[in-house]
């Protein structure tokens, strides 16, 4: 996976903290849950708030 995989990421983080609203998370802890997620192969520098704003939008979607 890598920061542009924003749709398989929203479903992976979905199904690793299903407790969580993703609208309470701060991107910075939000950046950490992507860059610790199996499979997840992309350099921490790559992502900007525009990633993490898509990614946080799309797993709000994943949970509609």
């Amino acid at each position: 996976m890598l920061w542009t995989d924003v749709n398989e990421i929203a479903i992976a983080l979905d199904e690793a903290h299903p407790e969580v609203d993703p609208l309470q998370l701060r991107f910075t802890d939000l950046h950490q849950w992507v860059m610790a997620l199996p499979g997840f192969a992309d350099q921490p520098g790559r992502s900007n708030e525009k990633i993490l704003e898509a990614i946080q939008q799309a797993w709000i979607d994943e949970r509609d």
